[in-house]
């Protein structure tokens, strides 16, 4: 006989309703009312977080920006500033670095 190992196992007392489901169910209507509360606070604590995108024309940014050291160049390529280590090349007075010859 045949044994099909991925069919779901059967036992001799399933076929039985369980006198368990209505008690279950009344546990199951208690805890809905007890997750409503989670979710109030959880909305409530929503309100403080500010997402990704949020306007922020109001708010002032400050940054010093550095003038190039003496060790330093600016690609021609990518119009990064990297460590004169990395020239890779230099055509016509312009450098460029290691990543854009690569």
């Amino acid at each position: 006989m045949a044994t099909d190992y991925d069919a779901p196992r059967r036992h001799a007392n399933e076929d039985e309703t369980p006198e368990v489901l209505p008690e279950l169910k009344a546990q199951r209507n208690t805890n809905t009312n007890a997750s409503n509360l989670i979710d109030e606070d959880e909305a409530a604590l929503a309100d403080s977080y500010e997402l990704p995108g949020a306007d922020l024309s109001g708010e002032e940014i400050q940054v010093f920006a550095m003038p190039a050291q003496a060790d330093e160049f600016t690609c021609s390529s990518c119009f990064l500033v990297r460590h004169r280590s990395q020239i890779a090349a230099e055509r016509g007075g312009l450098l460029f670095c290691a990543d854009c010859e690569g």
